[in-house]
């Protein structure tokens, strides 16, 4: 399952899921570009994978959000590595709550970034992992699969984004692209639960699922060589007991 001398493309690298991710790629051989708005962040992330792995890496500070940032990442990389095999849809992020009570602002952020972002990533590296028989793999969400009432928009984004690389991946496959949706439930991540707390505040280590646990699946989808891993679900072993 080694990555050795892949070129990697990950969004939202600069912490939690996205920095596990590039560490667990790094481990495996790969060459990664880390892409978020922390640049500085970035280059601390890279500094550890050179000393840890040896790996090659790019630091690309990059808003997911605008669509040229996005192309000059991927052409970057691309110019920088020879090639890609493997982007990680990995920005995203979770506002607000209640419909009734969701301002516009949140609303647009998470649209912007955990669509539109999904988007022109995909769309800018699809050329190259043709070219490469290369893997695209989506971190999606339990909210993409179950209702989520604490949060109808986030839940929204993630459906799309789980109903979007499955359509892909009956567009892209026949071209020898391998895609993957890797659905989490909770991470015990600075990312915000619907109250505002972080997972990383609310949940006791062994409570929910690791970073490294969800980077693991992703990194097993991105060693696939001839088939496709369609959906891994990496969940709480918990999770369905209110259900």
């Amino acid at each position: 399952m080694s990555l050795e001398d892949s070129a990697a493309v990950v969004t939202g690298a600069s912490s939690g899921i996205g920095e596990a991710t590039a560490h667990e790629l790094a481990s495996r051989g790969a060459r990664v570009a880390l892409a978020a708005r922390s640049e500085e962040r970035l280059a601390a992330i890279a500094a550890d994978l050179e000393t840890k792995y040896g790996a090659e890496t790019l630091v690309v500070p990059t808003d997911v959000r605008d669509e040229d940032a996005v192309d000059d990442l991927i052409e970057t990389t691309v110019e920088a590595f020879g090639g890609l095999d493997v982007l990680v849809n990995n920005a995203g992020l979770g506002r607000g709550g209640d419909v009734a009570d969701l301002s516009t602002e949140d609303y647009r952020a998470m649209m912007d970034t955990n669509v539109d972002g999904v988007f022109f990533a995909t769309r800018a590296a699809l050329p190259h992992l043709t070219e490469s028989d290369g893997n695209l793999i989506f971190v999606g969400s339990f909210a993409g699969q179950y209702p989520r009432p604490g949060n109808p928009v986030y839940a929204g984004t993630k459906w799309w984004v789980r109903g979007f690389a499955h359509s892909v991946e009956a567009q892209a496959g026949p071209d020898g692209v391998g895609v993957t949706v890797v659905n989490p439930s909770e991470v015990r991540t600075d990312f915000g639960g619907d109250d505002g707390e972080s997972f990383a505040e609310r949940f006791e280590p062994g409570e929910v699922s690791e970073p490294e646990e969800i980077a693991d699946a992703i990194g097993f989808a991105a060693a696939q060589d001839h088939s496709t891993v369609h959906e891994i679900d990496v969940f709480r072993r918990d999770k369905f007991e209110g259900w």
